[in-house]
């Protein structure tokens, strides 16, 4: 996009976000909530950045949040989130997301009532109606606003306009929360999160960036870009990566031939819902 193109845009997001007043924005780290909370800065309106502290938020992210609260000179704090006690949210079912975000929502309105603010924002944006998504049910029975969604903003567009407002996570890959590793149907437990995570934090000690590990009971199932297939399989690599990985408490190791996809766990879904229909 044109210098001119990316000032208008956010030119109608500054403009969207200052008729709200005052608000909490949930804060991830993440290039579309940080994009955000730069938009709320910049729009000059009283807000707080908030972040749910979680056993499903990998160490990394937490690590990033705190030099971007540091670099953004942010107004913001830290919240311990409650999903990990809500028995539904840990059976992990189709609705998991739903639950989990139910609970910081309603955590986030709760504060925003109790400290004067007039809103709750999240950084949704119009990418986000495709997919298998519950959260976003939550978000709407709370009525938490998602201004990039509003004015019309999807993921690559918000990443050029991230890159032009000069942050630098701007080309941050995704980066959502260990449960989405765990199949469907399989307890959402400490230990398994921890061991998806450490199995992730292996393959980014080889240099990988874009990845998925997804524990499907006692397998290790590893997807990545295509074109990084060729430096697990060098043999002192492949055998180095799968002793590491059952010393985590995998008992298999695999390397999905498909390739890195986000979401495709969801591929259930639909099959699932159809079965329950028909019995």
């Amino acid at each position: 996009m044109s210098e001119e193109q990316c000032a208008h845009l956010y030119g109608q997001l500054l403009q969207y976000i200052g008729r709200l007043g005052s608000v909490v924005a949930a804060f991830s780290g993440g290039v579309d909530s940080t994009f955000l909370v730069r938009a709320v800065q910049d729009a000059g309106v009283d807000y707080l950045a908030v972040t749910a502290l979680s056993p499903t938020m990998p160490e990394q992210d937490r690590q990033d949040v705190a030099r971007l609260v540091q670099t953004l000179q942010l107004k913001h704090r830290f919240i311990e989130s409650g999903e990990m006690d809500d028995a539904q949210f840990v059976r992990n079912d189709f609705n998991r997301c739903y639950y989990c975000k139910s609970d910081l929502f309603i955590r986030l309105t709760e504060l925003a009532r109790r400290e004067g603010y007039a809103w709750v924002l999240d950084g949704s944006t119009v990418d986000d109606a495709g997919d298998y998504r519950p959260g976003m049910r939550a978000r709407g029975e709370q009525g938490v606003e998602s201004p990039l969604w509003a004015v019309g903003l999807g993921k690559e567009v918000v990443r050029e306009l991230a890159r032009w407002k000069g942050l630098a996570n701007w080309n941050k890959p995704a980066s959502p929360c260990l449960s989405s590793r765990i199949s469907y149907g399989e307890p959402i437990l400490n230990q398994s999160l921890r061991m998806v995570e450490a199995a992730e934090g292996i393959l980014r000690g080889l240099g990988l960036t874009t990845l998925r590990v997804r524990k499907q009971g006692e397998t290790a199932r590893i997807e990545l870009l295509p074109e990084d297939f060729p430096c697990l399989l060098q043999e002192e690599v492949r055998q180095r990566l799968t002793q590491e990985m059952l010393g985590l408490g995998f008992k298999y190791v695999t390397l999905d031939l498909e390739g890195f996809q986000s979401g495709k766990l969801n591929r259930v879904i639909p099959i699932a819902k159809q079965s329950a229909a028909d019995q």
